[in-house]
């Protein structure tokens, strides 16, 4: 059984969204990050570049695939996670927490309304 946190909104692309006043901190999920298994580097080239809800902002490379990382909230860029950059292995570690991927400044509040809840998101991965 994957962790799914109640206090986070989810897509259905496997993203997970903390909304902290117009800034969105967006990772992968435990459930994601368990299908793709051993991550080995994270791609985000986007940092600075506004992007619609659904797009592609970066990637992730584990040892067996490539996956693309999915934005679940219209917004810009504003940072990418050194940390994970340094060491992709954090978001098999801490998915929800050390692990984040890129901070957004959000475009649309309603954005986040669409998004799953933690029961809901539970229901689609099962």
């Amino acid at each position: 059984m994957s962790n799914v946190p109640a206090n986070l909104k989810y897509s259905n692309d496997h993203e997970w969204c903390l909304l902290e006043g117009d800034v969105a901190t967006i990772g992968i999920t435990d459930f994601a990050q368990s299908q793709l298994g051993d991550i080995v580097f994270v791609d985000v080239p986007t940092v600075g570049e506004t992007l619609e809800a659904g797009e592609v902002f970066g990637s992730i490379e584990a040892v067996k695939t490539v996956s693309d990382a999915f934005l679940p909230m219209g917004g810009e860029i504003l940072e990418f996670n050194e940390a994970v950059d340094a060491d992709p292995a954090l978001v098999n570690q801490d998915a929800y927490g050390e692990g984040w991927l890129v901070k957004v400044q959000i475009s649309n509040p309603a954005d986040y309304d669409a998004l799953l809840t933690a029961e809901q998101y539970a229901e689609l991965i099962g």
